[in-house]
């Protein structure tokens, strides 16, 4: 078991340095620079070795795996790009939605057929509410911050409600949120960012849909 964790972790780093090179040239920058190795870099890299790696320890079977390690790998090029350019691209986001649907009426997500470790087992209908219910408090937040968030952080979070259901996303939104703090915390003590600096939003529902799928 620790070794499927530790070399689940590294193919993590491993895929985690793949998203942060592949989002430094695309979508394609508008004055056309291609980043080099930052800050960014390591934060992915990171990232995803300990959701690959949490993956491996949360969950046995194959197919579980393979369900939401796909979901998870591109939640890991999401945070690529969002970190980069600050951009949820269309070409991700709409086709989470169309897999979380599809996933949800095959029964194959193991987090709603009760195998996840929460007091709520959540099923398919609450999935279907928190599909609706999240990006709906995430919109009436944008209005209340007056555009603190996007259009992309809105289909995101209709494709981790199905994913994930009321109970599983909503504790794993509050430790995200948490952690996502943390990390921007941390960037301006290290005078990374100021406190003037535009952070997206879209790494705290990463983390959230992450947590999500291994608590």
């Amino acid at each position: 078991m620790t070794a499927a964790i530790v070399i689940a972790a590294f193919l993590g780093a491993v895929f985690g340095l793949a998203a942060d090179r592949l989002s430094a040239r695309w979508p394609v920058h508008e004055d056309g620079s291609v980043r080099g190795l930052d800050w960014r870099t390591p934060t992915v890299v990171l990232g995803a070795a300990a959701a690959f790696g949490l993956l491996a320890a949360r969950w046995s079977d194959p197919l579980d795996l393979a369900v939401l390690g796909v979901y998870v790998a591109a939640l890991i090029v999401l945070l690529a790009t969002d970190l980069d350019q600050k951009l949820l691209p269309d070409l991700i986001t709409f086709p989470l939605m169309a897999y979380g649907l599809v996933v949800l009426v095959l029964g194959l997500n193991p987090v709603l057929e009760g195998k996840a470790q929460v007091l709520i087992a959540d099923g398919d209908l609450t999935a279907v509410l928190a599909a609706v219910a999240a990006p709906a408090l995430l919109a009436i937040t944008d209005r209340l911050f007056r555009g603190a968030l996007g259009m992309g952080d809105l289909k995101l979070a209709v494709s981790l409600g199905l994913m994930f259901g009321l109970t599983q996303l909503f504790i794993g939104f509050l430790l995200g949120t948490v952690a996502f703090a943390a990390v921007v915390l941390a960037l301006v003590l290290s005078r990374r960012v100021s406190l003037k600096t535009a952070v997206p939003f879209g790494p705290a529902l990463i983390a959230a849909g992450v947590l999500a799928a291994v608590l």
